[in-house]
């Protein structure tokens, strides 16, 4: 499991201090983002080199708690493979404080489209290689 810290700021609060639902969002694609380039695998380098992006096509989002100003949060990311064009994530946002409090569990749907025509495309290689299920097959073998 790939986790991502994230301090909540003013900007991701509404006036009472507590983050607005739709900010929890921006951390999860953050989390997303950062699991990629912690395997090496950068998106505009995947726009450019292999001529695909992602775009999330569902999301499922369970709030439990609230983060507040100043939170450090933990943001998890646990990819799996979901068919030849698209990667389930099932995400979860803690608190550090107060014995790691879950705020939130979620599972979001990206799939991998072409650049130009927007159209589903197969995952690139470079992402299958780095799925979770794809590695635990090379450390068997």
């Amino acid at each position: 499991m790939f986790t991502w810290q994230a301090r909540v700021y003013w900007e991701d609060t509404d006036a009472g201090g507590i983050v607005y639902y739709a900010n929890y969002l921006r951390f999860l694609e953050r989390a997303r983002t950062e699991w990629l380039r912690e395997k090496g695998v950068w998106q505009r380098r995947l726009e450019q080199e292999a001529g695909v992006i992602f775009t999330v096509i569902d999301l499922q989002v369970r709030y439990r708690l609230p983060a507040r100003l100043d939170d450090l949060l933990w943001i998890s990311c646990e990819p799996t493979r979901d068919g030849g064009a698209s990667i389930a994530f099932g995400q979860r946002i803690w608190r550090e404080q107060a014995g790691g409090e879950l705020l939130l569990t979620g599972v979001a749907r990206a799939a991998c489209l072409d650049a130009a025509t927007l159209k589903p495309r197969r995952l690139p290689q470079i992402v299958v290689d780095v799925l979770p299920d794809r590695q635990a097959k090379h450390k068997e073998q």
